[in-house]
């Protein structure tokens, strides 16, 4: 169950170099979740990454570092679910309509957690 762990790790710091190299990709994807109700699919992506963090943190090196980011998932993939739709939407709208610095921020952020996470598995 490590393996995954680590392989979802090495996703999470590729989309990071993705992400700070071509901040366009980012919004794009947020333009992409952002129509009808594909937003309830990043809640079952982030549900799904929660119980796997959650079922693997036991054979990983950093159980609690592993665990804390399986809660956070699913605590992300619960706000999803219970916010309304027009809100979500809202949330998307004002981050798309920050600077790329920030956004490479955020790029930087996930890709120290794709570090974090490899660390840990």
């Amino acid at each position: 169950m490590d393996i995954i762990i680590k392989s979802l790790g090495i996703v999470f710091a590729v989309i990071g170099i993705v992400f700070l190299l071509r901040p366009d990709v980012m919004k794009w994807l947020m333009e992409f979740f952002k129509k009808g109700k594909r937003i309830y699919l990043a809640g079952l992506l982030r549900f799904v990454l929660g119980v796997i963090f959650l079922l693997g943190a036991r054979d990983c090196d950093s159980k609690p570092i592993i665990a804390a980011l399986g809660i956070l998932f699913l605590l992300s993939a619960l706000l999803i679910f219970t916010l309304r739709l027009e809100r979500l939407k809202s949330m998307i709208d004002w981050y798309q309509k920050k600077s790329a610095l920030l956004l490479r921020v955020m790029a930087i952020i996930t890709l120290a957690i794709g570090a974090i996470i490899i660390y840990s598995a």
